[in-house]
């Protein structure tokens, strides 16, 4: 065989290994979309589906509701499943059970079989959102090609959260509600019947932490559930029970945690690595602001007060969303070529604190543009900046047997975060009118970002970043 020969059968392998890994990115962020996507994409078909079905005022909101708590509870116990289990079987386990569930719920014929399907729609994303990032972290070794795949799942993530609004007005207006759960039945298909191209992954084949697992489940539901009814007060009864029975769940947690689990869902030795301890607090404080109240905010800030239909209010997204893939896809990762990760995760929760910051002083202004669009920049090109080196500082502190804890976890932060920043801040806006309301509620995300760009402080360099050591419990 000549020289040429051999150089030609290399570079027939480096495209063909290309090409597998382009294969595993698209899957990985078609499935991250579909299940950030289902957290808001039902809002605003909420009228149309009470008709339909019948709810009750109280019943409506576990159309929502149901989704959220199960998805958010089990998230720490499915990220762990890919380590002791394996990422193929993993991840096409929780896009079978995603859309199954996706096709019982728009065929749905009563109330009940609705927020059932979401239930279980919350159980299958929980297993399949960590899965997304771990595919990513343990196909792509650290270095520019991660980067670039972070990038885009991170891009997607932000796309499909502030793209509910948009897609559940137009189906729902162009052809029904049914039609936003039943079109993640023809994808899942497509998705779980090209997933054999994912790495299979040894896993531990371990006796999974059931324990942890149920305590992880009831904390985090139940912290999650009094946070939804927050906006009703901190006082009520049952806020309060919610409150002490996810304190005492996860306090319960972390002992088992600590002392008894085999396996840990969470190993504690994790928690002593500066990119994980560290990157979730930030993550918590940033999904506080951006994970749902900035949309939901600025979602009833243009119908109450500028008078938007469901569909231009979502339309009126479409600058945060292009301008923060834009940023997000192509600056960003040039940038992390020759920037520390603390110095682009801390100027962008700065600019977009800015951003906020405007937004709330821009709210009386006339027109769209000076509104909405002139904040819309700062906030997106901050965004944009700080999500991908984020994750990848806190995705560094874990060895391939930690992925799936970590991205577990990470994936928890961010879901807590987004849950406590909204009942926090309904807090705050109640009992004064809609237009100071939304203003003090920019002001105080604006405040929020500022304190995690103290919080990057805490961050390692990039080159300080340690991997952890895939041995021990």
């Amino acid at each position: 065989m000549t020289r040429e020969d051999t150089a030609g059968l290399k570079g027939v392998a480096a495209m063909r290994r290309r090409s597998s890994a382009g294969v595993v990115l698209a899957l990985a962020c078609t499935a991250q979309f579909m299940v950030v996507l289902d957290v808001s994409v039902l809002n605003v078909a909420l009228p149309s589906i009470r008709r339909a079905l019948a709810f009750d005022e109280a019943g409506l909101p576990w159309v929502v509701n149901a989704y959220a708590l199960v998805f958010a509870g089990l998230l720490l116990p499915g990220g762990r499943l890919a380590d002791l289990y394996g990422l193929r079987r993993v991840f096409a386990a929780g896009l079978v059970v995603f859309t199954v569930a996706s096709l019982m719920g728009g065929l749905a014929g009563s109330a009940g079989l609705l927020v059932g399907a979401r239930a279980l729609q919350g159980l299958g994303a929980a297993v399949l959102a960590p899965a997304t990032l771990t595919v990513l972290t343990t196909t792509f070794a650290e270095g520019p090609a991660r980067t670039k795949a972070l990038a885009v799942w991170t891009a997607v993530s932000l796309a499909g959260g502030s793209a509910g609004n948009l897609v559940g007005g137009a189906l729902t207006e162009l052809v029904s509600w049914r039609a936003i759960l039943l079109v993640n039945v023809p994808i899942g298909v497509v998705t779980v019947m090209a997933a054999r191209v994912l790495p299979a992954g040894r896993g531990r084949r371990t006796r999974p932490d059931v324990g942890g697992a149920v305590l992880a489940t009831a904390g985090i539901a139940s912290l999650t559930y009094a946070l939804t009814l927050a906006h009703d007060g901190w006082g009520r009864p049952v806020t309060v029970a919610a409150l002490a029975a996810g304190a005492v769940a996860l306090v319960a947690f972390a002992v088992v945690q600590a002392r008894f689990a085999a396996v840990p869902l969470i190993p504690p030795r994790l928690l002593a690595v500066r990119a994980i301890w560290a990157g979730n607090g930030v993550v918590l404080l940033t999904a506080a602001c951006f994970q749902i109240p900035m949309w939901y905010f600025l979602s009833l800030y243009l119908q109450n007060v500028r008078g938007y239909d469901a569909l231009a209010a979502g339309a009126a997204f479409l600058p945060h969303t292009s301008l923060m893939l834009l940023v997000g896809l192509v600056v960003t990762p040039r940038l992390m070529r020759h920037a520390d990760d603390r110095v682009l995760i801390a100027s962008g929760a700065v600019i977009a604190a800015a951003g906020l910051w405007w937004q709330s002083r821009a709210l009386g202004a006339d027109g769209y543009v000076a509104a909405v669009l002139g904040p819309a920049v700062l906030i997106s090109i901050g965004g944009g900046l700080l999500n991908t080196p984020l994750t990848a500082v806190v995705t560094s502190g874990a060895g391939r047997a930690d992925a799936g804890a970590v991205s577990g976890l990470m994936n928890a932060a961010k879901q807590v975060g987004g849950a406590l920043g909204l009942a926090i801040l309904v807090t705050v806006v109640s009992g004064h009118d809609p237009a100071g309301g939304y203003e003090r509620a920019f002001m105080a995300m604006s405040g929020v970002l500022i304190a995690a760009a103290s919080l990057t402080l805490a961050l390692p360099r990039r080159r300080d970043a340690a991997h952890i050591q895939p041995t021990g419990p």
